[in-house]
């Protein structure tokens, strides 16, 4: 049976990839990759077509230079290390929103771990129907679709559990970010992440749960609405430079699997601890709006099921949900 020629291109690149900034003999590639050196030659010059830059130097062979500054599988599986996450990759030019899809896919009977990730979105939201702004090829915009062994009362764990890891890739990428509860993603103040989780479940079980991302990658201030340029910021304005996309959703990937995987085997005492270290949230004043009412109080804890726990002159109020506005210390 013939090979699928994208298939070689991925492993071909996949190779280029792991050796780093070493040059790769045409005859090592061909040798592990069970192709000619003429099949490699062919990838190589695919690849190229594609906008990869690989330098060629007699004697040395192949190295990858540089890639493309897009989202495809192509781009995207080289890069991952996972064992589910983004095994099963759909990605797209442009989407309403790569939740919608990735529900319609969930209910289709997509697996736990496939992925939808688009370079815009029409119909980008946030919280609360909130607008998400998704300018085309700047940002990362993607859903996973989760199965996992939960009843519905936990599955609001999902979302603390993916706040951490996108604030995790945020840093390793070089930027000091810091959490918001439940689920916004800050640097200095400023949102550059948000995460929104949705599921359809029984009475007594989750049929799935999709965790959609949005994080603000190389977003100009004059990509954000005027009104949000004081709000929001990105990694390319926090770094003063762009960041590789494909690169920083592997690492996206990489980090919300593995603590989905500590969240399976530990529960959620394990996100806690992990979560209260990297918030912005707790020990500070803040102003709730939550189901009509606003509630003022000092941030203190999240409780055993990540509700928010505010201290009022009254009470200690126990937050399921809402809007969380920090106030400045007094």
């Amino acid at each position: 049976m013939a090979s699928d020629p994208s298939s070689s291109e991925e492993l071909v690149l996949s190779f280029l990839a792991e050796a780093g900034d070493e040059f790769v003999s045409g005859e090592a590639i061909s040798d592990k990759l069970g192709l000619t050196r003429a099949a490699v030659w062919k990838h190589v010059e695919a690849l190229r077509a594609h906008g990869y830059r690989i330098d060629a130097v007699p004697a040395r062979g192949y190295r990858l230079a540089g890639i493309p500054d897009r989202l495809t599988a192509l781009e995207l599986r080289p890069l991952l290390n996972t064992h589910d996450l983004g095994q099963v990759l759909h990605t797209y030019e442009e989407l309403g929103s790569t939740s919608d899809r990735a529900k319609e896919l969930a209910d289709e009977g997509a697996a736990h771990g496939e992925v939808v990730v688009a370079e815009t979105q029409t119909a980008g939201r946030g919280r609360r129907g909130r607008t998400w702004i998704s300018p085309p090829r700047r940002n990362l915009y993607f859903s996973v679709v989760l199965r996992p062994d939960l009843p519905p009362a936990r599955a609001a764990e999902l979302t603390l559990v993916a706040s951490l890891a996108i604030c995790d890739a945020l840093r390793q990428a070089g930027v000091d970010a810091g959490i918001k509860w439940p689920n916004d993603v800050l640097v200095g103040g400023k949102k550059i992440a948000g995460i929104l989780t949705e599921l359809a479940a029984e009475p007594d079980r989750v049929h799935w749960v999709v965790v959609g991302v949005g994080v603000n990658v190389n977003a100009r201030v004059e990509d954000f609405p005027a009104e949000l340029r004081e709000e929001a910021t990105s990694v390319a304005i926090e770094r003063h430079e762009p960041a590789p996309r494909a690169l920083f959703a592997a690492a996206c990937l990489t980090a919300l699997e593995g603590w989905i995987d500590v969240h399976a085997e530990q529960g959620f005492a394990p996100i806690r601890n992990a979560w209260r270290e990297r918030s912005v949230t707790l020990g500070r004043q803040v102003l709730v709006r939550s189901d009509g009412r606003e509630i003022a109080g000092v941030a203190e804890d999240i409780d055993e099921q990540g509700a928010l726990l505010v201290r009022t002159p009254e009470r200690v109020e126990r937050i399921l949900a809402g809007d969380v506005h920090l106030l400045r210390p007094r």
